[in-house]
């Protein structure tokens, strides 16, 4: 198990190399060995995780975390657009997007500028998050908070509630259905919701089989790293209209959003946009047809 320090990120995560492992195993649909080396990664991180702090012990923190916020709550009202603004500083396709990092600023102001939720990168290998920010976050706003990471175990899941989260992604890629199903319900048993996220229309069927409340489709294809809004229209119409809908990656202007709007999406998941603007602020405002200037 090697150190998850910044030094330690993988040559390629650091510079955005999107030619990065394409050599071609297929994971649920993805033929990207990159989707495969962060999964192996991640379950390394696991077992170190486990070895640190015991699943008994971690059990015995629950009582100590904060209470839920209703993050489908919050994407179930009558705005028009819902946004989930991202926390991140870095991935594999983009390297580094922002160097003045502030995890807990940066969320305060999308709270004050119209966030309905907060999204928080915890991956630390390959998207230079980290848990701790996510604490820091879920102490320092009064929205609901996402943990967005690679969820493979049931420690995950409790490791997030224990953190604050108040909802997880599940990523259908990355889990075979059983696994999905099982996170999904353990989830929903600590009080949690799921973002359940897919790119592969051939995964939505086992999305759909566990009833998720939210549903989130990506954008990005992760073969090319090219993103297409359409992706989303396309799959939205196999999708319940009970059914909250998130649109992720590639939402860039006013236009994406109005567009998304125009088809009946209930919200977005908005990150490179918004941390690499001068003015997160403002770009938020423009997204939420606040204001003029992106």
């Amino acid at each position: 198990m090697r150190p998850n320090h910044r030094d330690d990120i993988p040559t390629a995560a650091r510079r955005g190399d999107l030619a990065v492992g394409m050599a071609g195993t297929t994971h649920r649909g993805i033929n990207l060995s990159i989707l495969d080396e962060i999964v192996d990664y991640k379950r390394g991180e696991i077992a170190a995780a486990q070895q640190r702090t015991p699943w008994d012990t971690l059990q015995t923190q629950l009582a100590d975390a904060p209470p839920i916020r209703d993050f489908h709550a919050a994407l179930n009202t009558a705005a028009p657009m819902h946004v989930i603004a991202e926390v991140k500083k870095a991935s594999p396709s983009a390297g580094l997007i922002r160097e003045d990092f502030d995890a807990v600023a940066i969320a305060q102001v999308y709270e004050q500028h119209g966030a309905a939720c907060i999204s928080v990168l915890t991956d630390e290998h390959f998207f230079q998050g980290h848990l701790d920010y996510l604490r820091a976050v879920r102490q320092a706003v009064g929205i609901p908070v996402l943990r967005k990471d690679f969820i493979l175990d049931r420690y995950q899941v409790l490791e997030a509630r224990v953190a604050g989260a108040d909802c997880i992604l599940l990523i259908a890629e990355c889990l075979d259905p059983d696994t999905l199903a099982d996170l999904y319900h353990y989830a929903n048993s600590l009080g949690m919701s799921c973002l359940v996220e897919l790119y592969e229309p051939e995964n939505l069927e086992c999305v759909l089989s566990v009833k998720p409340k939210i549903v989130g489709v990506n954008n990005r294809d992760l073969r090319t790293f090219q993103t297409d809004l359409g992706h989303s229209l396309t799959l939205h119409q196999q999708v319940d209209a009970e059914t909250i809908f998130v649109s992720e990656s590639g939402i860039r202007c006013r236009d994406d959003v109005v567009r998304l709007e125009q088809a009946g999406v209930d919200a977005i998941l908005v990150g490179e946009t918004l941390m690499r603007s001068a003015d997160i602020g403002a770009a938020l405002g423009s997204l939420l047809g606040k204001n003029a200037q992106a």
